[in-house]
């Protein structure tokens, strides 16, 4: 192979050399300021949605593949109860469509956006006290701002759905049902978008089957649902942490490094990695699902419960946790966001925020658009009729 030898010897094109590289020095500075200047600074982006009627929001998400929301809302009216299914613009937070809007007796609860964009409402319609006809509407997909089917789960009447999977851009959710006569759970997977579903896990296990409902995350690679519980009859003592594989219906549990109540969980389905939140020792825990172990740390800051974390997400794209706190330590007042990666470092804290759990019938919920790494969350308003958003 012939090598070239030739070197620059002429002081010009010496002089000429450094010329360039000192303006191609200039230009690349210049460039990455410019593109500092374009990040978004981290924290509220001066994004509110309001509720258009301004009754309590009953759960909300955002599209990950599009640039709408969808958020359920209801209040007491002289008439009954005003409830509606509202669409709106991540960008401006300005409600585009009332999708659904009723003066009855009637709730509508949103379970989120599933798979390409198939938004999940159900309708809890009263005929009588306690007699309560649950159904399922799906906007498939969300932009196109009306009902376009139904979702038909394979529960019955006596089986009230409690969560679903926040997953999108994946084919399957899982979904959470708890039986009203003997409070036995079932899992199952579900293909919201196609209206299709694996078979039904029933839940024994006593630790999972008394008390609140654990929090549910989804592996989409294992098709495991992955989920937290205090033990029974002691919360002071070291959670569990179970997996239901909607497959092969097997169900496994493990003793946690988190103190009482799980409170929040989401997964990482690249390396099985689970967050969650714990409420007695305000920590947050990152374990390996495959050889169930992990590790628990405080949230940054945090001296006591009031400062527990709650809701979990999981960023897939920038492969982030995201750890919602109420009280903030972070912050002088108000609420945060505590950002990790997945091998537990703390990235970085959004303050700024404003969400509750103390008037909420849904809980607080963070929702993200990893695409342009933004996000909502319940508040400011304390009456739960508002989102907020934020950068990341």
């Amino acid at each position: 192979m012939k090598t070239n030898t030739h070197v620059i010897s002429s002081p010009f094109r010496v002089l000429q050399g450094a010329l360039l590289l000192c303006a191609a020095g200039n230009f690349l500075c210049a460039a990455q300021a410019g593109a500092m200047q374009n990040q978004p600074a981290i924290g509220p982006n001066g994004v509110i949605v309001q509720s258009m009627f301004g009754g309590q929001i009953f759960g909300f998400d955002i599209d990950q593949a599009g640039t709408e929301g969808i958020l359920c809302e209801a209040q007491t009216t002289d008439n009954g109860i005003l409830a509606a299914v509202e669409t709106f613009d991540q960008a401006t937070g300005a409600i585009i469509k009332v999708v659904k809007m009723t003066e009855t007796e009637d709730d509508f609860i949103c379970f989120g956006v599933a798979g390409r964009s198939t938004a999940l409402v159900e309708r809890e319609h009263v005929i009588s006290f306690l007699n309560v006809q649950r159904s399922f509407k799906v906007l498939d997909p969300l932009k196109k701002n009306r009902f376009t089917g139904n979702w038909t789960p394979p529960i019955d009447k006596n089986h009230l759905i409690a969560a679903v999977s926040r997953n999108q851009g994946v084919r399957n959710v899982a979904v959470y049902a708890q039986d009203l006569r003997n409070f036995q759970p079932v899992v199952f997977s579900s293909n919201v978008e196609a209206n299709t579903f694996g078979p039904l896990v029933t839940i024994t296990d006593e630790d999972f089957t008394s008390g609140g409902n654990p929090p549910m995350a989804y592996n989409s690679t294992t098709n495991q649902a992955v989920l937290g519980h205090a033990k029974l009859g002691n919360p002071f003592v070291p959670g569990l942490i179970a997996t239901a594989d909607l497959g092969a219906g097997t169900f496994t549990k493990f003793t946690g490094v988190g103190l009482g109540d799980v409170n929040g969980v989401a997964v990482d389905p690249v390396t099985n990695t689970a967050c969650t939140t714990t409420e007695i020792d305000f920590s947050v825990e990152f374990y390996d699902l495959t050889n169930q172990t992990g590790f628990s740390q405080p949230l940054p800051n945090a001296t006591n419960q009031f400062n527990s974390g709650a809701d979990v997400q999981f960023d897939p794209v920038n492969r982030l946790f995201f750890v919602a706190q109420e009280h903030s330590t972070t912050a002088p007042s108000g609420s945060s966001i505590h950002v990790y990666d997945v091998a537990g470092n703390l990235i970085e804290s959004i303050d700024g925020l404003n969400f509750s759990n103390a008037f909420n019938v849904v809980p607080a919920h963070i929702s993200l658009n990893p695409n342009n790494r933004t996000g909502f969350v319940d508040g400011p308003d304390e009456g739960v009729t508002q989102l907020q958003g934020f950068n990341y």
